[in-house]
């Protein structure tokens, strides 16, 4: 078991899945087909860790976001028609456009994606697919 303490984004208390990125995770290239089929599983072919893995409902551990602008608004939408993920877990600084994306889902829709940033990279070295993690409200993340 390892802890990690990073910067709270939109905080929460949650247990689930991992599910990790060890490269940057595109948004729009993840969940854009699963916008129109229902369906969780990674499109993006570019991702050699997630591609056609199942990221709905999971806290998703990866250094950053990359992609266009329409990020946010992905997350946001994946989110609201239940395809989204539980968690973000950054090692990185979270990127101002997912951040919007994370804020509108809760605000518009009521769909909560816990974020947090700043775990830094021993983190995404220590946390691997599948394993129990346990975020608490203040940025503590136990990896189990």
């Amino acid at each position: 078991m390892k802890t990690f303490k990073g910067r709270v984004v939109l905080g929460g208390n949650l247990t689930g899945e991992s599910v990790v990125s060890r490269q940057g995770f595109n948004t729009l290239a993840t969940y854009f087909r699963g916008l129109t089929t229902g369906s969780s599983i990674c499109n993006d072919q570019n991702n050699k860790d997630l591609y056609q893995k199942d990221v709905g409902g999971k806290i998703i551990c990866l250094p950053k976001t990359i992609g266009s602008t329409t990020g946010g608004m992905i997350l946001q939408c994946a989110a609201d028609v239940g395809i989204g993920p539980a968690a973000m877990l950054y090692a990185d600084h979270i990127d101002s456009i997912s951040a919007a994306g994370i804020i509108l889902a809760e605000v518009w829709n009521d769909k909560k994606i816990v974020a947090i940033d700043q775990l830094g990279d021993e983190f995404l070295e220590a946390v691997q697919d599948g394993q129990k993690i346990e975020i608490i409200e203040d940025g503590t993340v136990i990896v189990h």
